[in-house]
């Protein structure tokens, strides 16, 4: 099976990111695990939250930022790869100078019912 990025309809999730989900159950035939693609606006800023069940792995595509994971920050670029372990709490927010663009792999498949958004927005 094959998807085009362009064919997938984009919506905000939870944590305040522009989702394109390139490849889910709800949609496609895969089983176990979801790929989406991530966008926050330039100086944007995702909600702090975390997933109970999710393991997931963030690939950036583009933009620069800063990825917060646990009680470590750290700047993230083009060609950085992130594991998020289940339960960790975590955000990402863009630089000033163009959106940050994310591949989201998860497994198992993102589920707004796993998210469990820790502030405020």
């Amino acid at each position: 099976m094959k998807t085009r990025r362009d064919d997938q309809p984009a919506y905000v999730t939870k944590d305040g990111s522009q989702i394109r989900e390139l490849m889910h159950p709800s949609q496609h035939p895969v089983r176990r695990q979801s790929l989406a693609e991530a966008t926050v606006p330039a100086g944007g800023r995702t909600l702090l939250h975390r997933h109970r069940e999710t393991e997931e792995l963030y690939h950036v595509v583009a933009g620069t930022g800063v990825m917060t994971l646990g009680n470590e920050s750290f700047p993230i670029g083009p060609g950085d790869t992130v594991l998020i372990a289940p339960g960790t709490p975590h955000c990402v927010a863009a630089g000033p100078d163009g959106a940050l663009v994310i591949l989201c792999a998860c497994s198992p498949a993102y589920a707004h019912e796993d998210t469990e958004i820790l502030e405020a927005d």
